[in-house]
């Protein structure tokens, strides 16, 4: 390094305390990046790579962007999984004796990026901190931008809760096995950051939680037995407190929009598995991958981005408590009857920017003052939104009005000293209006003047020397000047001083004027070092509110979210359903929520539906492809899911027995990273069904079985629905092709078949869409593959190949016997003898041996009746009696 220029001995310093991240160097107005850093940096950013001491031997590979245009290009790095070092000036240029003093700010990772144009409106930027022990999962997830922390811990599948929280990025110990951390859902392109062992230590973890949060228990917050999770989350604050750094060289940033932890109790939500949210299509469609066409694009209809997030977090997490449940639905009825104030909460709730993320912003010290104003825009519509809270008959909405405060205080404050429309950086000026400091407004006196007192000069100078033509200006390069054309040198006085030669004219510079320039730049730099100041201390006192702020931003998100929930029962046609303790699940005209709102090119079909635990608990659904089977089970899903949310339901009435866990097995998907076959997948799928359902959960499956040969997959069908039925007895809606498993409604109480009726025409068919009682013992596979385009050819030779296995599928006697099996269960032991197998027992050999046949009827009676007596051991049996 003794080689180096100072700049680049400086770099190298930096750099080697940040070997995992790009480097953005500041070097004046630009960011600049070297050696790899800069080789990698263009081919992802697309921009020119050059380099310094350019053909020489020790040329360095440089390429760079300007600094006010750097969000775009850490986005892009950020999105290709990079993390970036921002590494600052820390001192003035002007002041700096020697080479300007540098420092890394921030590290930006995909977990930490806080970029207002970089961050989706409606979706929180999570990080998630995962530790294991045992068989325990401990995790913690936090989004920095609104200052959300959670935890909990499970045993369950760590693909589920990756695929519900959707992380940017992972935080896991070194030690941990990465295989545990493989999801098939690529798209979500989570960044896995591994970290020191040491930071999840349970003590230590605990320790830095206590800390943050400034308690001697974790207690309060209801967490203090989660160990594991403890762990997991004091490791994420000790990640995020490290990154954050210094955001200058006076104010640090700090993590103060953290202010609780709230932990994740699996007694009070239903917990989703990733095949049911995927298979749901709850928040992202199969087909596209967006949210346009998914329960969530559909349903969503709030207007702030708190309220869309918060209503994700309704949707993935649905309720247990049936209290809070009818809480809800008593909310959303209000609103849905009194169409004049859910418009008018609307119409206020359009004004309030994204507290949360402001305010996180504010904390953090990454804010401007077009934050302010924005904050300030929005805390002025809360007391209007007050005002309409006011009267209305709702526990639920009554308790959010209350949680939603009014900032007199802080609107005051900003309007007094933030400018109405500020620049977008800090170091411009105008930030900071007049009248609030004295020292500013002298300091712009002073500035201000400067127009005045260039004219008067420039009057005087021309008066002075006879020269017309004098001109005195101003510009950023040369400063204050003197500008005279060449035909008039010879006019100058003798006090005028050189400063710059034109082509056709001379600049010059006077004493008078030279002491005004330097008067009038300092102050014009303390105006922008004593604005900033300024805004720091207002920051300061908007810091203060944070918890007050974030708390009414939650509220101001929950009435967005029941607001939305009532403009779509309104306007969709949804009923309020009954959500007991029961085990009912009966819906009258149900409609599935997405489907019918979607131009599909004919009418939705509605479709009734009885679940119980007693004569209706399993549903075999038969019928051809394509003609709602998955529709319908799916739509059943929906609506269970609806209702536990606390959401109107799209249907004429229905009654939902409370519901602890969905489970879907739907679809023909491979994980070819984890090198299971499609049919390995569905096994795995319905293999944590069976573990894990309840009676109290409700089981969707579609043609479990298809992944295997024909007599295979029917075995293991009618085994799976039996084992449903007799152990787990949870309701369940079953779909199959094979109509062999229609007989189970015939050996089995509480089993109803039911089919999706079609009507036959000229060898084609039309779909009803209607379910209807009964089963059927035809899947019109091939009239459906007609409809696909199949050669006429090909299904001509169908036709004839079905109709010959058709002949040989039924027995000796001809009728299939699926229901029969050689496969009893241990019975208990009785006396009852077995005519068609020779017993060990003597006793039995001995009578077995006996020619009964030739003996007189008493004779043969009184012989059976002492073999009874050795086989019953009683001695005093009466023989006419017997």
């Amino acid at each position: 390094m003794s080689d180096l220029t100072p700049l680049m001995n400086q770099y190298k310093s930096v750099k080697k305390d940040y070997p995992n991240a790009i480097l953005f160097f500041r070097v004046g107005d630009f960011y600049e990046m070297f050696y790899e850093d800069a080789i990698t940096a263009s081919k992802v950013l697309q921009i020119t790579l050059t380099s310094r001491n350019k053909g020489k031997e020790d040329q360095v590979p440089l390429c760079g962007v300007p600094y006010h245009a750097a969000d775009s290009y850490i986005t892009k790095l950020i999105r290709n999984g990079f993390k970036v070092a921002i590494c600052e000036q820390v001192e003035d240029p002007k002041l700096a004796k020697g080479i300007v003093k540098r420092d890394v700010v921030r590290v930006i990772t995909p977990g930490t990026f806080l970029s207002e144009n970089a961050l989706e409106a409606k979706e929180n930027n999570f990080i998630l901190s995962i530790y294991q022990k045992g068989k325990i999962c401990g995790l913690a997830f936090a989004d920095l931008s609104t200052g959300d922390f959670s935890l909990y811990e499970t045993v369950g599948s760590l693909e589920d809760e990756i695929v519900r929280l959707a992380p940017k990025e992972i935080l896991y110990p070194e030690e941990l096995n990465l295989s545990l951390l493989q999801t098939p859902n690529s798209e979500l392109r989570i960044h896995l950051t591994p970290y020191s062992d040491w930071f999840f230590d349970y003590p230590e973890a605990r320790k830095k939680l206590l800390n943050h949060f400034r308690v001697s228990s974790l207690e309060g917050y209801g967490c203090e037995g989660l160990v594991v999770a403890i762990s997991a989350a004091g490791a994420l604050i000790s990640y995020l407190d490290e990154n954050l750094k210094v955001v200058d060289s006076t104010h640090r940033g700090t993590l103060e929009n953290i202010k609780r932890i709230k932990p994740l109790m699996k007694g009070s939500y239903m917990f989703l598995d990733a095949p049911t949210q995927r298979n749901l299509e709850l928040t992202n469609s199969l087909s596209e991958r967006t949210k346009k066409d998914s329960l969530f694009g559909i349903l969503d209809k709030t207007v702030t981005a708190m309220g869309g997030r918060l209503f994700k977090n309704w949707i993935l997490y649905p309720l247990l408590d049936i209290e809070e449940i009818n809480r809800k639905q008593d909310a959303v009825k209000i609103l849905k009857d009194n169409l004049t104030l859910t418009e008018d909460i609307q119409e206020r709730l359009k004004k309030v920017y994204d507290l949360e993320r402001l305010i996180g912003r504010i904390t953090l010290n990454l804010s401007n003052a077009r934050d302010m104003i924005a904050l300030k825009g929005s805390l002025r519509v809360i007391p209007e939104i007050k005002v309409l809270g006011e009267g209305l008959d709702s526990e639920k909405l009554s308790e959010v009005f209350e949680r939603t405060e009014i900032f007199s205080e802080i609107i005051d404050l900003i309007e007094k000293s933030i400018h109405e429309d500020p620049p977008f950086t800090l170091r411009e000026g105008r930030i900071i209006k007049n009248g609030y400091n004295e020292e500013l407004d002298n300091l712009r006196s002073i500035s201000s003047k400067g127009k005045g007192f260039i004219a008067e000069l420039e009057q005087r100078e021309k008066e002075r020397t006879g020269i017309n033509s004098l001109k005195v200006r101003h510009n950023k390069v040369f400063g204050y000047y003197i500008e005279v054309t060449k035909a008039n040198l010879s006019r100058i006085p003798s006090d005028y001083m050189r400063k710059q030669t034109l082509v056709g004219a001379e600049r010059f510079i006077t004493p008078e004027l030279k002491d005004y320039e330097e008067k009038v730049l300092r102050a014009e730099e303390r105006i922008l070092e004593l604005e900033y100041e300024i805004f720091q201390k207002v920051r300061e006192e908007m810091a203060k509110e944070a918890e007050r702020i974030q708390r009414t931003a939650k509220a101001i998100a929950e009435l967005d979210v029941l607001t939305s929930l009532a403009v779509v029962a309104r306007y969709y046609n949804y009923c309020q359903p009954v959500v007991d303790e029961g085990e009912t699940i009966e819906i009258v005209e149900g409609r599935h929520p997405v489907l019918e709102r979607l131009d599909l090119g004919e009418r939705f079909i509605q479709n009734d539906t009885l679940l119980d635990c007693d004569e209706n608990q399993l549903m075999i659904i038969t019928g051809p492809n394509m003609a709602g089977k998955s529709t319908y089970m799916r739509q059943v899903a929906l609506i269970v899911l609806m209702a536990q949310i606390g959401s109107f339901i799209p249907a004429k009435e229905a009654k939902i027995g409370l519901v602890d866990r969905v489970f879907t097995r739907v679809g023909a998907t491979d994980i070819i990273t984890k090198g299971q076959s499609t049919f390995m997948v569905e096994m795995n799928e319905t293999a944590n069904i069976l573990n894990n359902a309840t009676k109290r959960s409700l089981i969707i499956l579609d043609e479990i079985g298809r992944g295997t040969s024909t007599f295979d997959g029917v075995s293991i069908a009618w085994s799976v629905a039996e084992y449903i039925h007799e152990n787990i007895k949870a309701r369940t809606l079953f779909a199959t092709h094979y109509h062999e498993l229609t007989e189970l409604a015939l050996s089995m109480e509480g089993v109803k078949n039911y089919s999706i009726s079609v009507k036959e025409w000229k060898d084609e068919i039309i779909f009803l869409r209607k379910i209807v009682e009964g089963g059927t013992d035809r899947s019109y596979g091939i009239q459906v593959a007609r409809l696909a385009g199949l050669p006429e050819d090909v299904i001509l030779r169908a036709k004839e190949v079905l109709s010959n296995l058709e002949k040989g599928e039924l027995n000796e006697i001809g009728e299939p016997k699926l229901a029969h099996s050689d496969f009893k269960k241990p019975e208990r032991r009785t006396n009852q003898l077995d005519i068609f197998t020779t017993q060990a027992d003597p006793v039995v050999k001995e009578l077995l041996g006996l020619d009964i046949i030739n003996m007189t009827p008493l004779e043969a009676l009184n012989k059976l009746y002492e073999f009874r007596k050795k086989l019953n051991g009683k001695e005093n049996m009466d023989k006419e009696e017997n």
